[in-house]
């Protein structure tokens, strides 16, 4: 053995490893067949040994079990034990032929080669019955594990073929030779078995296996098909293709969408979340006393401790959603962040190939043809292999960013059902929404560039290293410039933060006004008010756009910096590199390599600012968040259950606040079970306080709160769930239809369900809007009877409701002989009447009790309740058969003279007047007359009964009933009249200049690099520093002209964008503004308004702008590269066709899929926050009945449909990629390969071609993105623009108004006649022809059951609803015939709802600001608010809450006096106004109106009897129709007439 200077490996083979003059320089290269048998063996089997961690991983994580045995696991394992037999074979067959005895020497490979992949295919072999087992479907180590053993074992199959050839010769020729082939014949034969056994498995490998049978989750026939898609379908996406096709051909609807993966959803997401949070808000006290168990998923609840903590645990900070979130998503994480690193490293071997191609091409006639097919191919391998790894990456932080974003809404759903009040109070409900839709929305798009964050400055450092290579320490002077620039931009971020903040402020401000003028968007058209408010709208709107025109002007100087970064930075290094030292002269090799490795920095160097900036903005959304999660819970044992006490409810010592100062003190209240408590007491004494105490919902200081058994309250105001009537009353329960019916009937709903469009199955729309305050709180009573609790808080539910509905209710429900009779009951009540039926009697005063015991033992007192019973007799708006109840129970008591007069008096009073809003002028008595009216009850109800199961009559109803228009999601192309509004709001002069600075300035960016390219291949720049210096100069010159054009460019598309914003706002909010009340309002749910006035809006404001930039930029770079591409290589112009051609198809599908399926999603978001903000409002009503948790599910279906929208357009979006990165790599591919083949003979225009192609790639694929973006974002431009076509009302101001007299009218003389009028087009009349005359000065009053009519006349007045026939004059002149703000101001209403805005109580009487101090104060005297004013601290200017939170229902309604009494004008109309007022604020009212209104024309919808008295006359309307109008006393003298009948069913006649 004379040659020991061979390798280890030499001798492990027993021949040469590598033999560089046979594999390398040559015109036919091959390996060695060591190194074919080694190395490209072992590299397969040790990636598959590295990598089988993740096989194990899935195995772990997979959540089903169980695949069947099917043909293709059979067939995988029987060939697999084919090629562990083969292996074997090879080992026993070397050691028979080889070593020993035999000729031929054994070597280390003949036994260690067969050993270790026998150890590979065995590790293989395991896999397959495990996978079977644990329901794993593919894995893609094994399948790229099969991939490369085929792909490295083609060199060996060439060199196999040809050495058989060779001993072919051997043999077949004359020469006997002594040499025996048998090892050799054997290798053959085994190696090609092997070969053919790899090719088929790697076949087998791209399948995916059967379907589990044992799932965790069902699986549904419409799963989605990645759960079974094989691994090369996986990395394709070829398994949405489907979806693709689908979408291109007709629009997606929500029915075609997939199911959402398992593993995305609420039920696996959440508790993985919680328990993090649970441990890390535990770790934030110190007294780590409770111990958790991990968050289970019982029964689909996921617990979140308060981190607010008990009063006692000190604290040592606010708990970060942060821990919690790395640790819950961070591993999917970790594996993209690992992939990331390996494109990165990918990305920088692409210029190490462009400069060997370039010396390729200066080397031609030397160098074998083959070696440049090979570059350009290595070079389309590289960016494919990009290409693949970076969609799995996106597309795994897709899915975090998902996941977080679900974690987050959840636990902030969760939240807002037990923050207490004084966080309430903080944060209003538009903010709390917008931490769902905007703060949870950008964590989500931060995550997938959030790696940037350690791989942009890896890639920075890899690019400089190899700059360092090309131009040596120069590249130092570059990396300063860059260094410099660094911290420049960090000031522009942090300023951006800044106006990024004040911008939100703003934003949150416009938000919540609007909010609240959409709510009370009827009272401000009654008032006439609109224009103050559109004004308050547009000026913060103003604030807004200028807190984004500075941001535009410094987002273009950032833009600015980076796009003369590069530049500046190449243009500083060469300058450096050519002036240091003579020697240094650029090759074209170098001066290219640099261009593309300085643009490989530009990535990351454009991203790094950006990044920080989003990084920025997404700290201040998880402040918001943690502030919110941090923020104070209710106590949730203020309330003890302890049912060793002798009563099921009791307050002892009791001290409560709503979070400020002390509301209700030295509270004492026992409840006995099945007994009736009364609260009584004037406005504000803190009766509705009592029973929020006993919810839990007050602030307890001290004392003890017990309730023993299942809670129902009814709140004074009643919450109405968007849902159908029926959905509200169960509440979740099931329906029983015999209880069903018995409540409705006690709750006296039937007769307001037989009028509704389709019965109890009608849709009530948001806030129970067509319903009236009667109707509502009646369905909220009968949610609480229905959901038969033990326990009862009724907060005044008499008082929307009329007299005998009081009466009756009382009696059939709440008294001692209604369906309630067993329960313990805490009623709040401002009517005396029922008082005698009750058990006991607490009377408010203050906030303290100030006496309490039974009717008898309070009259004896002669106390506070005495007085308030002489009071209330007073006004004398009782019936008589009541009051000689109340006579006979008091002259029982004894002595008490005073109150007996009192009560005589009240009874002849009573004798004369009788009126009411009886439930039904004809149907009274089926109410009173108890005799008849049970058996006629039942009868009717068996008839309702069979009807309604009539299942023709179900389908109908749900069609009737639908009232909320469902939210369009448009389909098809967004069509170019949408584009066109677009451009005509950003203004032709602006567009026109967006292009033209974009076209200029790719032309100085390809000027620049010609010139360089033109520097480095002349020839006498080596001696002449003058050539040199002028070359330099004009380099420096095109890269100052590039700086300049892209500020303006970036600056004059932002400016468009916003004077667009700003149009098309102003636009929105006139159009909304002026909509019809009835013919939009009714129909339109506040929530898709805010959404677009949010959401949209935020769309156009940033969005919009910024993707039009960069569609801009990204448009012209593609056309600059196929003009460099084509300039250099002619023929690329005949592939670019084709690939043309792919790319729009790439592009269409996608185009049409991805934004039907954004679309989608945009719908389906609005629920969620629809439903949250519904929570949010009735958050005291889900906690007393105790459905927290299925609120909680509610949430989490809706967030999971949103997802399933959402998931499909995150895929599309890797779809496309992949397929449009293909198109890319093909150019590069391409323009290589003719780079190398055409015999282009200037190296620089092949380098330049090359690098302008491999960015061609990401160019495309952006360019896509945000075409697709825009279109996806224009679609907010489209729904705004459908607003425009919203139904407008008559216009406000007409010219012909000007000459009516200031004081107009002067007689208030109000005319119909024949007046018809409906709500909307195809509803029935409302009023069919009604006709009167009033005269001027006349107080009239107008009585009729509910759905008579009443209301729609007083709307009619005020053309909230338009005339369908007939006419309204008012002194003679037609009301139709003027401006609607003419008519509406010289009006006053007080309307039944009392509506107040955030703001002063100044603005709430005087929006435009016209009254002086004195004349206000004055009004605030006469209706009885002077004192309380005064009492405030701010007076005038005291802040009132969002919807008048802070003030009592009564003195709400004293504040809509005081409006009436500033406007003081000839027409006074009171609807239903003395619903919600206690008796003496009630007689305040009707005293002032009789003596302030004296003159006035005053038309009043009555409640009670002495409304209507005094009036002198008596409209009397059913069924949209006068029966009577005449005198109430002449109406009284005539027995026949409807209004008699009603005063005889009250015995007042």
């Amino acid at each position: 053995m004379a040659e020991d200077t061979s390798s280890p490996m030499d001798r492990f083979c027993g021949s040469t490893f590598w033999n560089a003059t046979e594999t390398w320089y040559t015109n036919d290269p091959d390996f060695t067949p060591c190194f074919e048998q080694t190395a490209l063996v072992w590299t397969p089997c040790a990636f598959y040994w590295a990598f089988v961690i993740f096989d194990f991983y899935y195995l772990k994580a997979s959540l089903d079990r169980n695949i069947p045995w099917n043909k293709l696991n059979v067939s995988k394992a029987l060939v697999n034990l084919g090629l562990l037999v083969i292996t074997a074979l090879d080992l026993i067959m070397a050691l028979v032929k080889k070593g020993g005895d035999s000729e031929l020497p054994l070597y280390d490979l003949d036994v260690w080669g067969p050993i270790i992949k026998f150890a590979t295919f065995l590790l293989v072999f395991i896999f397959i019955p495990l996978n079977r087992k644990y329901g794993v479907q593919t894995t893609g180590c094994q399948f790229i594990f099969w991939f490369l053993l085929t792909v490295l074992s083609i060199p060996r199959c060439r060199t196999e073929v040809r050495l058989d050839a060779e001993r072919q010769k051997i043999l077949n020729s004359q020469q006997p030779s002594e040499q025996d082939f048998s090892w050799e014949e054997y290798q053959f034969v085994s190696f090609f078995i092997f070969f053919t056994f790899t090719s088929i498995m790697l076949i087998l490998n791209c399948f995916a296996d059967g379907m589990p049978r044992q799932t965790k989750y069902q699986r549904g026939e419409n799963e989605i098909p990645e759960l079974s898609a094989s691994f090369l379908s996986r990395i394709t996406y070829q398994w949405f293709d489907k979806m693709a096709l689908k979408g291109y051909r007709n629009p997606l609807e929500e029915k075609d969408l997939w199911d959402l993966r398992p593993q995305d959803s609420c039920s696996e997401v959440m508790p993985i979340f919680a328990h993090h949070w649970n441990q890390n808000v535990r770790k934030n006290y110190k007294n780590k006393a409770r111990v958790e168990p991990k968050a289970q998923f019982s029964n689909g609840n996921v617990t979140f401790e308060n981190p607010h903590g008990e009063k006692n645990g000190r604290k040592k900070g606010m708990a970060s959603i942060m821990p919690p979130i790395y640790k819950s998503f961070g591993g999917v994480f970790l594996f993209g962040a690992l992939m990331k690193l390996f494109t990165d490293t990918l990305t920088f071997a692409q210029p190490q190939v462009l400069s060997l191609i370039i010396s390729f091409v200066e080397a031609q006639e030397a160098e074998p043809e083959w070696k440049g097919i090979l570059y350009a191919v290595l070079l389309f391998v590289l960016a494919a292999a990009q290409t693949f790894i970076l969609g799995q990456y996106f597309h795994r932080m897709f899915i975090v960013g998902l996941r977080i974003r679900t974690a987050l809404i959840n636990a902030i759903y969760r939240k807002a059902l037990r923050i207490s009040n004084s966080t309430k109070k903080e944060s209003t409900v538009g903010e709390i929404v917008n931490l769902m839709a905007v703060d949870a929305q950008r964590f989500m798009e931060l995550t997938t560039y959030l790696n940037m964050i350690w791989s942009a400055p890896l890639q920075i450092g890899l690019a400089l290293y190899f700059l360092w290579q090309q131009l040596g320490p120069s590249v130092l002077a570059g990396l300063a410039v860059m260094i410099i620039l660094i911290p420049v931009n960090g000031v522009i971020a942090s300023r951006i933060k800044t106006y990024q903040i004040r911008q939100m402020k703003y934003k949150d401000e416009r938000v919540k006004l609007m909010n609240e003028v959409l709510s009370g968007i009827k009272v401000l058209k009654l008032y006439a008010w609109e224009p103050s408010f559109e004004k308050q709208v547009l000026d913060i709107r103003d604030k807004e756009i200028a807190t984004l025109r500075s941001t535009a002007y410094l987002n273009a100087g950032t833009s600015f910096l980076w796009s003369c970064a590069p530049f500046l930075v190449s243009l500083v290094t060469f300058a450096t590199y050519v002036l240091t030292s003579e020697a240094n002269q650029l090759s074209v090799e170098k001066v290219l390599v640099s261009i593309a490795l300085f643009d490989l920095m530009k990535l990351p160097l454009t991203i790094l600012p950006m990044l920080s900036v989003d990084i920025a903005e997404t700290q201040v959304s998880v402040n918001r968040i943690n502030k919110f999660l941090n923020s104070e819970e209710l106590d949730p044992n203020s309330v003890l259950h302890d049912s060793s006490k002798p009563h099921p409810m009791s307050i002892e010592n009791g001290e409560f606040s709503w979070g400020d100062e002390i509301t209700l003190r030295n509270i004492n209240i026992e409840v006995k079970k099945s007994s009736l408590v009364a609260l009584v007491g004037t406005v504000g004494s803190g009766k509705s306080s009592v029973v929020q105490a006993f919810l839990g919902e007050m602030e307890k200081l001290a004392g003890v709160v017990n309730t023993v058994g299942k809670l129902a309250y009814v709140p004074q105001q009643a919450w109405i769930q968007n849902a159908t009537v029926r959905d509200n009353i169960l509440f979740g329960q099931t329906y029983d239809r015999k209880r069903y019916n018995k409540v409705i009937d006690a709750c006296a709903l039937r007769a307001d369900i037989d009028i509704l469009s389709a019965g109890d199955l009608t849709e009530i729309g948001e806030k129970g809007i067509n319903l009236s305050g009667g109707q509502k709180q009646r369905i909220s009573l009968a949610r609480a009877v229905y959901s038969d609790a033990d326990l009862y808080l009724l907060d005044d539910p008499l008082s929307a409701v009329d007299a005998h509905v009081g009466k009756h209710i009382f009696e059939e429900v709440i008294g001692p002989k209604g369906m309630l009779a067993r329960k313990s009951r805490v009623l709040v009540t401002h009517g005396v009447t029922f008082l005698p039926q009750v058990d006991s009697i607490y009377v408010m005063k203050m906030g303290e009790i100030s006496e309490s015991g039974t009717f008898d033992q309070l009259v004896k007192n002669k106390g506070a309740f005495a007085d308030f019973i002489i009071q209330h007799l007073q006004e004398g708006n009782e019936e008589e058969e009541e009051l000689n109840q109340i006579k006979r129970q008091i002259s029982s008591t004894g002595d008490v003279p005073e109150l007996l007069g009192t009560v005589e008096k009240a009874i002849k009073l009573a004798r004369t007047e009788s009126l009411s809003d009886s439930i039904s002028v004809t149907s009274a008595d089926s109410l009173m007359g108890r005799g008849g009216s049970l058996r006629r009850r039942t009868k009717r109800q068996d008839s309702h009964d069979s009807v309604a199961s009539a299942a023709s009559l179900k389908k109908k109803q749900e069609v009737e009933g639908k009232l909320i228009e469902t939210e369009k999601s448009q389909t098809g192309g967004v069509e170019f009249a949408v584009y066109k509004h677009y451009i005509k709001s950003v203004g032709i002069f602006l567009s026109v200049a967006t292009l033209v600075l974009n076209f200029v300035f790719q032309a100085f960016q390809i000027g620049s690099n010609l010139w360089l390219t033109q520097w480095a291949n002349d020839q006498n720049v080596a001696n002449d520093t003058g050539l040199r210096d002028m070359y330099l100069g004009v380099y420096g010159a095109f890269g100052f002209g590039q700086g300049v054009l892209a500020y303006f460019a970036v600056v004059i598309v932002y400016l468009g964008g916003f004077q667009a914003a700003k149009t098309i706002h102003n636009e929105l909010l006139a159009v909304i503004i002026r909509g019809s009340v009835c013919r939009f309002f009714d129909i339109t749910p506040i929530g898709r308004l805010l959404n677009s006035f949010s959401g949209d809006m935020d769309v156009v404001d940033e969005e919009l702008p910024a993707t039009m930039d960069s569609f801009m930029t990204f448009i012209f770079m593609v056309l600059a590269t196929i003009v460099v591409i084509s300039l250099s290589t002619p023929i690329f112009l005949a592939v670019i066709v084709p690939i043309a051609f792919l790319y729009y198809f790439a592009q269409r599908f996608y185009v049409a899929t991805s934004r039907q399926l954004m679309r989608l999603e945009s719908v389906s978001r609005s629920p969620i926050y629809s439903h949250f903000s519904e929570t949010v409002t009735g958050a005291s009503t889900i906690r007393a009945y105790n459905v927290g948790d299925r609120f909680i599910e509610e949430s989490d279906a809706k967030v999971d449909k949103n997802q399933v929208c959402k998931y499909p357009s995150v895929i599309a979006n890797r779809w496309l990629a992949i397929r449009l990165e293909m198109v890319g790599n093909l150019i590069i591919l391409f323009a290589s390969l003719f780079a190398v083949l055409g015999g282009q003979t200037n190296p620089g225009l092949v380098g330049l071609s090359v690098s302008y192609a491999l960015q061609v790639t990401q160019t495309l694929n952006w360019l896509v993105r945000m075409s697709s973006d825009i279109e996806t974002n224009i679609v907010s431009v489209e729904r705004i623009k459908e607003y425009g076509e919203t139904k407008q009302e008559a216009p406000w101001e007409l010219e012909q108004d000007k000459n009516k007299p200031k004081n107009w009218p002067q007689e208030g003389h109000v005319e119909f006649q024949n007046f018809q009028v409906r709500y909307r087009e195809g509803l029935d009349l409302v009023l069919r022809g009604v006709s009167f005359n009033i005269k001027g000065g006349e107080k009239v009053g107008i009585v009729g059951r509910t759905g008579a009519g009443k209301s729609s006349l007083t709307l009619a007045l005020f053309r909230i609803i338009e005339a369908a026939g007939g006419r309204i004059s008012i002194d003679g002149v037609d009301i139709a015939s003027m401006g609607l703000h003419m008519l509406r101001s010289r009006l006053t209403i007080i309307p039944q709802d009392p509506v107040l805005f955030s703001g002063s109580l100044r603005i709430n009487l005087d929006p435009f600001e016209i009254k002086t101090d004195d004349e206000i104060w004055k009004a605030l005297e006469l209706s009885h608010l002077k004192s309380f004013v005064k009492s405030l601290a701010a007076g005038l200017n005291h802040e009132i809450a969002e919807g008048g939170e802070n003030l009592s229902v009564g003195q709400r309604q004293l504040v809509c006096l005081a409006r009436a009494l500033l406007r003081k004008t000839k027409v006074l109309v009171l609807d239903e106004a003395t619903a919600a007022v206690d008796l003496e604020t009630d007689d305040l009212i009707q005293k002032t109106i009789r003596t302030e209104f004296k003159e006035c024309t005053v038309l009043t919808i009555a409640h009670r009897l002495n409304t209507i008295l005094d009036s002198d006359k008596v409209i009397v309307l059913d069924k949209g129709q006068i029966t009577e109008f005449a005198s109430p006393t002449e109406l009284l003298d005539n027995p026949k007439s409807a209004f008699y009948s009603m005063a005889k069913d009250a015995n007042l006649v």
